[in-house]
């Protein structure tokens, strides 16, 4: 029989665990950065009236510096989300008073009466 997700009954409980992140999310910044390293040199080729492709390894340059970059920002956001993480985490342990678990609610509380517009 399939389990769902653990839900969380305490606020130190959403903070545990680790999932992996998508392929995608871990190459999306230095791909679009790359790219829009790529495609800068082609404008400004065009802009300097030479064919779009000429001076090929400025592109390879371009695209990789610029993916290099890419990469330094995405591991810079990790770590600076990893750290405000941690702070929050070590705040919730230092002040439970502050954060009492949370109480499930059923759809009856939820949901109000229905009166039609007539």
């Amino acid at each position: 029989m399939a389990t769902g997700p653990k839900i969380a009954t305490t606020p130190l409980e959403l903070f545990e665990g680790y999932r992996e992140p998508p392929l995608l999310s871990k190459v999306w910044n230095p791909l679009i950065l790359g790219t829009m390293g790529f495609v800068s040199v082609i404008i400004a080729n065009y802009g300097t009236r030479k064919p779009l492709f000429s001076g090929i390894q400025k592109h390879i340059l371009a695209a990789g510096v610029c993916g290099g970059i890419g990469k330094i920002v995405d591991d810079y956001r990790n770590k600076y989300l990893a750290d405000r993480d941690a702070v929050i985490r070590h705040y919730i342990e230092l002040h439970p008073e502050d954060f009492p678990p949370f109480e499930r609610k059923q759809y009856k509380d939820v949901f109000e009466a229905w009166i039609p517009n007539r």
